[in-house]
């Protein structure tokens, strides 16, 4: 049962960091990434689909993107979409081949960037201590109800604050990589 409460933690953990890794590689850094049109909805046919599904996003240099649609017909639209994506990028149709230029950070957007970054870090971290405060609370239970020792509870306790400050650990690594990326010119 403590192994159970322990697995739930690191579970827990473990889908913050995704979280945290998929809202980081939204962040623009000075190079181009095709996991900044993540967001972009495209209306298609009536349905909003994911840009992803319905076209080959491609890097070929640092400061551009380049999109693909397989269907020609929704050239337009894929256009329209990433251009009210609120992403700050303005597309530009060329046959059947969408440029997505990137313009160059100024330091003031950088800085942004950064503060936002840091602000998805702090938000990881709260979900963790969420996932701790639960794990206690059901250490607490078993304690109450007799079906595990003092002593095996309070180890258990000890393995949760162990695990949470190695997973905080982690976003704070990952914070500073995405910091380091965004601040270098």
């Amino acid at each position: 049962m403590l192994d159970d409460i322990h697995k739930e933690l690191v579970a827990a953990i473990a889908k913050a960091h995704d979280v945290l890794k998929r809202d980081l590689a939204k962040l623009r850094a000075g190079r181009a990434n095709p996991s900044l049109l993540d967001g972009v909805r495209v209306d298609y046919y009536g349905t909003p689909t994911a840009l992803a599904q319905m076209a080959h996003i491609h890097v070929p240099e640092p400061r551009l993107l380049t999109v693909k649609p397989w269907d020609k017909g929704v050239i337009r639209a894929v256009e329209k979409a990433i251009r009210e994506a609120d992403l700050g990028l303005n597309p530009q149709t060329d046959g059947d081949l969408i440029r997505v230029p990137l313009p160059p950070l100024t330091e003031e957007r950088r800085r942004e960037f950064v503060k936002i970054a840091k602000k998805y870090g702090e938000e990881c971290k709260v979900t963790i201590r969420k996932a701790r405060h639960d794990a206690n609370d059901m250490l607490n239970q078993l304690d109450s109800d007799g079906d595990a020792s003092k002593d095996e509870v309070d180890r258990a306790k000890k393995r949760v604050e162990d695990t949470t400050a190695d997973g905080s650990k982690q976003i704070e690594s990952f914070v500073a990589g995405k910091e380091k990326d965004i601040l270098e010119v």
